[in-house]
């Protein structure tokens, strides 16, 4: 099991702002950002890259979901970024798709 599996599952504690059926958003325990969310899928994708076009709609659910979290947080005015990392070079630590919504500071481009 994931790390996130535990969480969606109740066996290790977060904050969670947001859950429905399919998705869960949380606040990350180690922070990059004054808010850092992060927003799951309940259901195990394991990265990106092994999504196809039978995920399209919990792709799309992943990013409505980011934006209503980001209003509610606030951040409608100053703007945030949403990330997803895909793979160990892009700086995936858990092999469970989420995105990151990193929000109240600015942030520099490019990345990384």
């Amino acid at each position: 099991m994931t790390l996130f599996e535990k969480i969606v599952a109740r066996e290790i504690p977060a904050q969670i702002v947001f859950e429905d059926d399919e998705v869960i958003a949380f606040h990350d325990v180690n922070p990059q950002a004054p808010v850092h969310v992060l927003i799951v899928p309940k259901r195990v994708i394991a990265r990106l890259a092994e999504t196809n076009e039978s995920d399209r709609q919990v792709l799309g659910k992943l990013i409505l979901t980011a934006a209503k979290v980001a209003r509610d947080l606030g951040l409608g005015e100053s703007g945030y970024r949403l990330v997803i990392n895909s793979g160990p070079d892009a700086g995936e630590s858990v092999p469970h798709l989420h995105v990151h919504l990193l929000g109240k500071r600015a942030l520099a481009w490019p990345p990384g």
